[in-house]
C-alpha cells in the first residue's frame, strides 16, 4: 500500500490572489460611492476618504496575518487554537456576511445593467451560479482574473476622464455637518465590502511559496503582500478619485434614501442613480468630452464590466460559504450532511444552503439600501475577532509596531461593530439569527453524538474485526521484472481491466491509484486509508481477483487536485507509463470542470508516457 501525503496544491500566484481580493474590494466602488452621497450629499467625499483609509489599514494588518498563518489565516482557522467558541462565533458572523455579499452583489449587477425587477434576475443568477458549483468548477481565481482585467481598464479610463473635473469637484466639496456622532453613523453606514480580505487570508494555504521556503516551513508573504498592496492601491485610490469626481456633478439631489439627477446645467435627468453612480459619471464625463454617443457607450461599458465583476463576487461568496461550512462540518461543528460529497467531490447540502438563502434574501429585501442595512455586522465582527485574537496572542511572533497597529485597528473595528449593533437593528437581528441557528445546529449535533456514543462503543469490536478482515486481500506475490505501470482509475471498468492485462502481458508491476477528489481536505483526510473508503476497497478487491497473482500495488489519496496527485505519485513510484481512462461526461461538464487528461498532460514529466484508454 502506498499512501499519498498530498496537500492542497500551492498554485495560486499573486495575480490570482489579487483577483480574488479585487472581486470583493473592487466591487465596493460600484455602489458605495452612490450610497455615500445618499448619506451625506456633497460632504460625502470625507466619508469615502475615511472608508478608504480604513480599508488600507485593514489590508496592512492582514498582510501581517498572512505572513504568520501560511496555511490559512481566516478567523475560523487563526482563532481556533485559542478558543473554539470564539472561532465558531467568528465563522458564523462571516457566514452572515457572505450571504449578504452574494445578495447585494447580484442585485447591484442587474441594477447596473438597468433591467426591470432586478431582484428577480439577481435571485435567478444566484441559483444558476450555485448550480454550476454543484459541478465543482475549478480555477475560479483564473476566472476572477479574466474579469478583473477589463474592469481595471475601464476604471482607469473612467478615472482619466474624471481628472479634468477634479478642480471643480474639490470646490464643490462641503464640510461635514451635524456633529461627530451623526458623521460617525454615516461612516459606519458605508463600511462595505471588506470581507475579501478574509477570503485572501483563507487562501494562504494554496498560495505559491516564497523563494527559499518549503512545505515544512512555508512562507507566502511575497505572494500575499503583492496581491494586497496592488489591490489596495487600486481600490483606495480610484474609489477616492471617483468619489471626489462625483462632486463635480451639480445636478445631484438626495431623494429620501436615494439619489436623483435632475435636468440642470445642461445635464440630463436620471432617477435613482445611487445604485449606478459610476455609470452616470461615465455617461456625463466621457459624453462631455467625446460626444453623447460616446457617453452612452461608456455607460454601457461600465455597466457590463461591473455587472460581470459583481457576479464574480457572487461566485466568490458562494464558494467561501461552501468551504467554511464544509470545514466546520469536518470539525464536528455542523451536521455531517454538510460534508457529504456528490460524484464531483462537492458537498451538495453546503451548495444548496449557500444558494437558496441569499436568493430568498434578495427577493425579500429587493433594495440596495435594505441589503446594505443587513451588511457589515458580520464581516466587521469577524475581522475584529481575528485582529483582536491575533494581536493579543503572545505566542505569535509579532513585532511591537505590528502588534500595536493591529491592536489599534482592532479597537477601531470593535467600535464600528458596537455602533453597527446599536444603529443597525436589522443587521444585528440578521447576524444574531444566523449565529443562533448555527449554535443550535451545533448543540443538536453534540447531543446526537452523545446519544450515538453508546451504540458506537457496542459495535467497535465488530468494526475492528471487519477492518482486519479487509486488510487480508491478496494483491499477489509474483515478482514482475519490467518498469512499473501506474493506472489511475475512477471505478471498476474497461480501463482497469486493460491496465491489469497490460501489466500481465508486459510483466510489469501495476500501481493502481484511486484519488478521492474533494474541494477541501483536512489533516484527517490525508491520513485516511483505502480500507475506510468503500468505493476504493471494492476497486482494489476486484483488481486483486482479476490480477490472479500478478503484483498489484494499491495507491490511495484524498486530494483537491486529482491531476497534481496523479503526476506526483507517478514520479514517486518511477512509473514508465501512465494509464488513464477517457472521461465519460458531456462537453458542458468538461468545460466547467476542466479536462483531467489535458491537465495531467501539461504537468507530466517527459520521461513518463501517457496512455489514454477510450
Amino acid at each position: 500500500m502506498i499512501a499519498s501525503g498530498t496537500k492542497r496544491p500551492r498554485n495560486v500566484d499573486w495575480t490570482r490572489a489579487a483577483a480574488i481580493l479585487y472581486g470583493d474590494w473592487g466591487t465596493s466602488k460600484a455602489y458605495v460611492v452612490g450610497l455615500a452621497f445618499a448619506v451625506a450629499g456633497y460632504s460625502s467625499f470625507w466619508l469615502i476618504a475615511a472608508m478608504c483609509l480604513l480599508t488600507a489599514l485593514v489590508g496592512v494588518n492582514y498582510m501581517t496575518i498572512c505572513k504568520h498563518y501560511p496555511d490559512g489565516g481566516g478567523v475560523y482557522a487563526s482563532v481556533r487554537h485559542r478558543s473554539e467558541i470564539i472561532s465558531i462565533v467568528g465563522a458564523f458572523l462571516l457566514i452572515a456576511d457572505y450571504i449578504v455579499t452574494a445578495a447585494i452583489s447580484s442585485l447591484s449587477a442587474f441594477q447596473y445593467l438597468g433591467v426591470n425587477h432586478p431582484e428577480i434576475f439577481a435571485a435567478g443568477a444566484i441559483v444558476v451560479i450555485g448550480a454550476l458549483n454543484l459541478l465543482g468548477p475549478k480555477h475560479t481565481g483564473g476566472l476572477a482574473f479574466m474579469i478583473s482585467v477589463p474592469t481595471a481598464i475601464v476604471v482607469l479610463v473612467l478615472g482619466m476622464f474624471c481628472l479634468p473635473h477634479i478642480g471643480t469637484a474639490w470646490h464643490a466639496v462641503q464640510p461635514l455637518t451635524g456633529g461627530f456622532f451623526k458623521n460617525w453613523n454615516g461612516f459606519v453606514g458605508i463600511v462595505l465590502a471588506l470581507s475579501g480580505v478574509e477570503a485572501i487570508a483563507n487562501s494562504t494555504g494554496v498560495m505559491k511559496l516564497d523563494p527559499g521556503s518549503t512545505d515544512e516551513k512555508p512562507c507566502v508573504s511575497k505572494t500575499a503582500n503583492k496581491a494586497i498592496i496592488v489591490t489596495m492601491i487600486e481600490v483606495c485610490g480610484f474609489t477616492a478619485l471617483l468619489g471626489l469626481a462625483m462632486h463635480a456633478l451639480p445636478n445631484l439631489v438626495v431623494n429620501k434614501d436615494d439619489v436623483d439627477a435632475i435636468a440642470a446645467h445642461g445635464l440630463p435627468a436620471a432617477e435613482g442613480v445611487r445604485d449606478y453612480m459610476l455609470r452616470y459619471i461615465g455617461q456625463i464625463f466621457i459624453g462631455g468630452a467625446l460626444g453623447t454617443t460616446a457617453g452612452h457607450i461608456a455607460a454601457w461599458a461600465v455597466s457590463i464590466v461591473f455587472g460581470f465583476l459583481l457576479l464574480s463576487a457572487v461566485n466568490t461568496a458562494i464558494v467561501d460559504l461552501i468551504a467554511i461550512s464544509f470545514l466546520m462540518s469536518r470539525d464536528g461543528e455542523l451536521p455531517p450532511i454538510f460534508q457529504k460529497l456528490n460524484k464531483f467531490g462537492v458537498p451538495n447540502m453546503s451548495v444548496i444552503a449557500a444558494t437558496i438563502i441569499p436568493a430568498v434574501l434578495v427577493i425579500m429585501v429587493k433594495d440596495m439600501a435594505g441589503l446594505a442595512d443587513l451588511y457589515a455586522v458580520g464581516v466587521v465582527g469577524a475581522i475584529a475577532t481575528n485582529l483582536g485574537a491575533s494581536s493579543t496572542d503572545k505566542h505569535l511572533r509579532l513585532g511591537k509596531c505590528e502588534r500595536g497597529l493591529m491592536f489599534c485597528t482592532f479597537l477601531v473595528m470593535a467600535a464600528i461593530e458596537i455602533s453597527l449593533f446599536i444603529d443597525k437593528p436589522n443587521a444585528r437581528m440578521f447576524s444574531l439569527v444566523i449565529l443562533a441557528t448555527g449554535l443550535i445546529a451545533r448543540g443538536l449535533l453534540a447531543e446526537h453524538k452523545q446519544r450515538r456514543s453508546a451504540a458506537e462503543a457496542a459495535t467497535a469490536a465488530v468494526q475492528r474485526a471487519v477492518e482486519t478482515a479487509k486488510q487480508t486481500i491478496n494483491f499477489g506475490t509474483h515478482v514482475a521484472a519490467g518498469m512499473p505501470l501506474l493506472a489511475a482509475v475512477r471505478g471498476i471498468g474497461r480501463t482497469l481491466d486493460f491496465a491489469i492485462e497490460e501489466a500481465r502481458e508486459t510483466d510489469r508491476p501495476l500501481y493502481l491509484l484511486f484519488v478521492r477528489e474533494q474541494p477541501i481536505t483536512t489533516a484527517d483526510d490525508r491520513k485516511r486509508k483505502w480500507q475506510q473508503d468503500e468505493e476504493a476497497y471494492r476497486i482494489f478487491e476486484y483488481a486483486a481477483e482479476k490480477a490472479d497473482g500478478h503484483t498489484v500495488l494499491p495507491c490511495y489519496a484524498v486530494s483537491e487536485s486529482a491531476a497534481d496527485t496523479i503526476v506526483d505519485i507517478a514520479a514517486t513510484v518511477g512509473a514508465s507509463r501512465l494509464i488513464l481512462g477517457a472521461p465519460q461526461r458531456n462537453a458542458l461538464v468538461n468545460m466547467l470542470r476542466g479536462n483531467l487528461i489535458r491537465k495531467v498532460s501539461d504537468i507530466l514529466p517527459e520521461d513518463i508516457h501517457m496512455l489514454v484508454y477510450a
